[in-house]
């Protein structure tokens, strides 16, 4: 873990002490109708993104350089399952990286891979909604339930995921448990 961290702490690096979030991903057959349903309940469409996320090979945990239009980030965490849900433990963000954080950050890791996709982002309070399209042309959805702060708790993100889970009709049959980049032969 100590590999990846900055070797003097930038007042730019968000504190990620408290910050947990819990997420759930599934197939998404039908983006249009979920898109439709988050602004029926008030989401705040913040637009679509073309993302490139590169991997670096780290000890704990992954490393990723997020390049896109509305979301450019650097950070370092740890996801662990929790049954459909999944727990983030972060040890790095940082939004808009400078080039000397990134060359203190990544240094001369070794390039794991790329995943590149379109990403619609949303957000409902705390929640963060994103509806990802692929070359392929498959698509999924994530709900994020974030605490920055470390005053909401786990369960409550947790009944958050399953709120919506239910208002936007994902069933347990289209879960996903895996990272995009932990795909075989995918995208």
């Amino acid at each position: 873990m100590k590999s990846s961290e900055p070797n003097n702490k930038s007042a730019r690096i968000e504190n990620t002490e408290a910050y947990v979030d819990v997420t759930i991903k599934a197939n998404c057959d039908d983006p249009e109708v979920v898109e439709k349903i988050l602004l029926e309940h008030g989401a705040d469409y913040k637009g679509e993104d073309y993302q490139v996320d590169t991997y670096f090979d780290v000890e704990i945990g992954k490393l990723k350089l997020r390049e896109g239009n509305i979301e450019h980030l650097l950070t370092h965490y740890l996801r662990e399952e929790s049954g459909q849900q999944k727990r983030t433990t972060v040890f790095v963000y940082e939004k808009n990286p400078d080039p000397e954080l990134k060359q203190r950050v990544i240094g001369n890791k070794k390039v794991l891979g790329q995943v590149k996709k379109f990403r619609k982002i949303f957000f409902i309070g705390n929640v963060k909604f994103h509806l990802d399209r692929f070359a392929s042309g498959q698509c999924f959805v994530e709900i994020e339930a974030i605490d920055k702060l470390g005053m909401q708790g786990v369960d409550k993100m947790k009944e958050q995921c399953d709120y919506y889970k239910s208002l936007l009709n994902i069933q347990d049959r289209d879960l996903v448990n895996s990272s995009y980049f932990d795909f075989k032969n995918f995208p």
